[in-house]
């Protein structure tokens, strides 16, 4: 069966998310940027319960609510090792392995570049990926411990995935990286007009305060440059390109 999937906005620009198995009603949260607001949003679901925290890398915007939610809930924490420098785990993860909320299996792939350790949760049945700080819409994320060569390799394993597969980023970035990849030169007209038209449902979407995540990877290996990138090298350049951006 698939899963209830609510997303709330919290702290600066991270998204929230709370995750239900229907079939037996068990629930998780996807990292834990901000305590009171998960612990909000989960009595507003009427859900009564949180089984897991599923923690995709230790940095504090993912981490530094998991404590309070923890002590209110009772549920237990399993993200991977590098966490354990910011959190107490229940469950320490790898490459591989799978983490099961009810019926559904959740298989962990190891995607480091923003963080050695970062992982991301794959609902392959149902189609639904969440990925922290690895893949964003039109983005990346910045290379904060690990390399080009790494993060290019995790973003090639996201890719692998179905093309109809949902990904639910971490943050609400995407205006800023569309600004970045209109930048670039295009030379593929019809490219140009679908990411320009994009663009502007993108914008629509913001000034509406609506959430621009998730995201179809489909569109996202059409449309992000980072998912395009042909080698290691064209994505170093790429990366450090954007990290330069301002406009």
């Amino acid at each position: 069966m698939p899963l209830d999937i609510r997303q709330f906005p919290c702290l600066s620009d991270n998204y929230g998310y709370l995750i239900r198995d229907r079939a037996s009603g068990q629930v998780a949260a996807v990292d834990a940027p901000d305590g009171p607001a998960i612990l909000a949003e989960l009595a507003a679901s009427g859900w009564k319960r949180l089984d897991l925290i599923l923690n995709t890398h230790w940095h504090p915007d993912h981490t530094q609510g998991a404590e309070m939610v923890k002590g209110q809930t009772g549920c237990r924490i399993v993200g991977p090792e590098e966490s354990t420098r910011a959190i107490a785990l229940d469950r320490v993860l790898a490459d591989g392995d799978q983490v099961e909320l009810g019926e559904t299996a959740f298989d962990v792939i190891h995607t480091p570049g923003h963080t050695l350790g970062h992982i991301v949760f794959i609902d392959a049945r149902g189609g639904e990926a969440f990925v922290g700080d690895t893949l964003f819409a039109l983005g990346c994320g910045r290379l904060f411990e690990g390399t080009p060569e790494q993060m290019f390799d995790s973003l090639a394993r996201l890719s692998a995935l179905p093309d109809d597969t949902r990904i639910w980023c971490a943050h609400e970035y995407t205006a800023a990286n569309a600004r970045f990849v209109l930048s670039l030169d295009e030379p593929d007209s019809a490219r140009r007009a679908t990411l320009e038209a994009h663009v502007r449902d993108i914008l629509a979407l913001r000034e509406a305060g609506q959430p621009t995540v998730p995201t179809l990877l489909g569109q996202e290996k059409s449309l992000n440059p980072f998912l395009r990138a042909p080698d290691a090298a064209a994505f170093a350049t790429l990366r450090a390109a954007k990290d330069q951006f301002r406009g």
